[in-house]
């Protein structure tokens, strides 16, 4: 029996466990209480409380302006209604880099305020000082490398990243870096499959991929997109697995007419 399907409790060493057995991890996000409900009752292995919520929930262009305080409500929300997924929550931007001492902290509340399981970090080698400080708590943290949307004014972009032989070069370093400080895993955002495949067989950690390709240990997308409640993202690797946008307008257009038409509500929904 697939080891997913054994345990009652996903935790970093059964998503090691996983990789160890050929197990793919599947990992979606969730910012709110109700849809992450689903997703634990659906089984899915991990839960990310991505700073993405930035752009989702708030209707901001990037993830850059979300705070401490909002990621630590959106995590406290998502634990409330996780029963079996591990939740992992990123720390957002400026929370961490250039000050260990500020990322232990911010760290640190997420976890005792939030009860979620794991934090995200993204960057190699320059943030390695806050890396190795949020693990000397017993904090287990979780690397993101290749496209790094909190970097997105450095970069000026989100197009491929590493397709260069020294920024791929970088990011490999990078990836042994992270997994020698204790990383249990590490996300790699929008990178060359092949690149992505050699970090996976390289690393013993599981190495998450979305727009990745398939030869890695398993993937994450964000759930507005992939139920298509976004439209307005549509990369290359994103599966819309559902048009719960057109759903959606369809039912509140319904909605709207049948109160006007006095249609809502009926004799039977009345007392």
């Amino acid at each position: 029996m697939s080891l997913h399907k054994q345990v009652r409790k996903v935790t970093t060493h059964v998503l090691n466990a996983m990789k160890l057995r050929g197990e793919k991890i599947a990992m979606l996000t969730a910012y709110d209480y109700t849809l992450a409900g689903i997703l634990d009752k659906a089984k899915i292995d991990a839960i990310l409380v991505g700073d993405s919520a930035s752009n989702v929930m708030s209707g901001h262009e990037t993830t850059i302006p979300i705070t401490l305080n909002e990621m630590i409500y959106h995590a406290s929300a998502v634990v409330r209604a996780v029963s079996r997924a591990l939740v992992i929550v990123d720390l957002p931007f400026g929370t961490y880099q250039g000050n260990s001492k500020e990322a232990l902290f911010s760290a640190i509340r997420i976890m005792k305020e939030t009860g979620a399981h794991a934090v995200k970090m993204e960057g190699g080698r320059e943030i390695l000082e806050s890396v190795e400080r949020i693990l000397s708590a017993g904090i287990p943290v979780m690397g993101h490398l290749g496209l790094m949307p909190q970097s997105i004014h450095k970069f000026g972009t989100y197009i491929v990243r590493a397709t260069d032989e020294n920024e791929a070069k970088k990011l490999l370093e990078d990836a042994q870096i992270l997994e020698n400080a204790g990383c249990f895993g590490i996300v790699l955002e929008k990178v060359p499959a092949s690149l992505a495949k050699k970090v996976a067989k390289e690393r013993k950690i599981p190495i998450i991929g979305i727009g990745a390709g398939p030869d890695v240990d398993g993937q994450i997308l964000v759930l507005h997109d992939m139920l298509g409640l976004t439209q307005e993202f549509s990369p290359r690797f994103l599966r819309r697995y559902h048009n719960l946008n057109q759903e959606i307008l369809g039912s509140v257009s319904s909605y709207i007419e049948d109160v006007r038409s006095h249609d809502f509500p009926n004799k039977n929904e009345q007392y």
